[in-house]
């Protein structure tokens, strides 16, 4: 009897820690100093859907998560090139205006195809019939933001160039044409701008050959090469973390070169995402964190705002069939991607944008024995604060039990977690006060609940 009444109690003590979570130890140290977060190179972008300034109502919103970059597409639609030797710039003008009005800074990315230089509708048609012409064109769009002040930094040639049409864009390369593309055009913007920097090549698949018949075209030519860039869309941030490293092992390969490294579109499965959700706000601070573990330089989130495609416009540089694609996947197909939905309402997701552009300041060192329970810590002076955030990426819930060292003086830890199941978007309902906790002297023991996909965000303040 006293052998079942013991496997009893151990079978219930089983039972009662799996409702409360699996135990996890959190360590935190306020008195560490690990450098700037730099959490700003953790930006957005906005897809190439239309000439109209897409989320221009939304800019106080975006202003609010200080991004450092905000990725545009520079299609065909803005009629960049309408006649022989004449320009028009108005209509790009307004999206680079919205950008820079957020105080983030455009990177660039060229994917246009004028009719004057490109008549055929092809997308393997990828070379125009004047590379003077071509970079005449790229040259005086350059130089037009130069002298307007808009300091544009990078500049990228191409968007998922082994893909094409079917990544929205009307060029198909091989690894043979894309380089002589690069060199023309990147020739062009240095021209114009000499403290510009020029990169690419956006790849949907980061295994392409395109990037190791570009490295080895700029080895061999010495061209340029400042940023490499691609892209991957996965529920696994192990996977998105992968194709950081096996980029990273590649450019080893090339010392000569020592480019930045440039995530410019990721997010959940384009094609299976999750629906709960809890996911997609703790999946973007998993994988930011992956991301500032890899030593990747910046990634651009995609995207600001979903937004429906007008067949009509896109049929002007696009064949039947890359015209019906773009508008049967963006007018029919549910999307999951913008922070902004169809009809402009904010989605969960922004408000972890929201969170992590407050981890300002200098990094603290935070430490965890699951690998599925990460966080970020900053110190910021200006606001005389620490600020720390920790997230569950799993479909278990975490019983935390968290050591906050270090800490010169008493602090109020003041708490909210992310509440991505509320039936309001107001904030503060999805930012969900919770009481405060108190930080002593020295080292203080916490014990923090989270649930399955949980975030919750403190701000440890002097004072009560």
């Amino acid at each position: 009897m006293t052998a079942l009444r013991l496997l009893l109690a151990f079978l219930f003590s089983l039972a009662v820690a799996g409702a409360q979570g699996r135990p996890v130890q959190m360590r935190v140290d306020l008195g560490s100093r690990l450098g700037p977060l730099e959490i700003d190179r953790f930006a957005l972008g906005q897809g190439g859907l239309s000439e109209e300034p897409m989320w221009a109502d939304r800019l106080a919103e975006i202003r609010a998560l200080k991004p450092r970059l905000i990725r545009i597409f520079l299609q065909e639609y803005f009629d960049l090139m309408p006649t022989p030797d004449r320009y028009h710039w108005t209509t790009l003008d307004a999206s680079v205006d919205l950008i820079l009005k957020t105080g983030a800074k455009p990177l660039m990315c060229i994917a246009f195809k004028p009719q004057v230089l490109f008549p055929k509708i092809d997308q393997d048609i990828v070379e125009p019939t004047s590379y003077p012409a071509w970079e005449k064109l790229v040259f005086n769009m350059v130089r037009r933001h130069k002298d307007r002040g808009a300091d544009i930094r990078y500049w990228e040639v191409s968007n998922e160039p082994d893909i094409g049409e079917n990544g929205g864009c009307p060029y198909r390369f091989t690894p043979e044409n894309y380089p002589r593309y690069y060199q023309s055009t990147v020739a062009a913007i240095l021209r114009a701008d000499p403290e510009a920097r020029v990169g690419g090549p956006a790849l949907a698949n980061p295994n392409s050959p395109i990037l190791p018949a570009l490295l080895d075209f700029c080895v061999a030519k010495k061209a340029p090469l400042h940023f490499v860039s691609w892209h991957i869309y996965n529920n696994d941030p192990l996977r998105i973390r992968a194709t950081i490293d096996s980029t990273k092992a590649l450019l080893r390969k090339y010392p000569a070169l020592q480019p930045e490294t440039i995530l410019n579109e990721w997010n959940m499965s384009l094609r299976e995402p999750p629906l709960d959700h809890r996911f997609q706000p703790c999946f973007v601070a998993e994988v930011a964190w992956q991301m500032k573990d890899a030593g990747l330089d910046y990634s651009c989130y995609y995207h600001i705002r979903d937004y429906h495609v007008s067949s009509e416009t896109f049929a002007k540089f696009m064949s039947p069939a890359g015209t019906a694609l773009m508008t049967r996947w963006w007018n029919r197909m549910p999307q999951f991607d913008g922070l902004f939905d169809y009809q402009n309402r904010v989605r969960p997701a922004y408000f972890i944008f929201k969170l992590l552009s407050r981890l300002t300041g200098e990094r603290l060192s935070v430490e965890s024995s699951d690998p599925a329970v990460h966080g970020f810590a900053t110190h910021d002076p200006k606001l005389q604060s620490y600020n720390v955030m920790l997230w569950n990426f799993s479909t278990s819930p975490a019983q935390l039990a968290v050591t906050v060292q270090g800490a010169a003086e008493n602090l109020t830890a003041r708490r909210v977690v992310l509440d991505a199941t509320a039936p309001s978007d107001d904030e503060n309902h999805r930012l969900r006060p919770q009481g405060p906790l108190q930080v002593r002297q020295g080292t203080t023991q916490l014990a923090v609940d989270l649930d399955a996909y949980g975030v919750t965000f403190w701000s440890l303040e002097k004072g009560r």
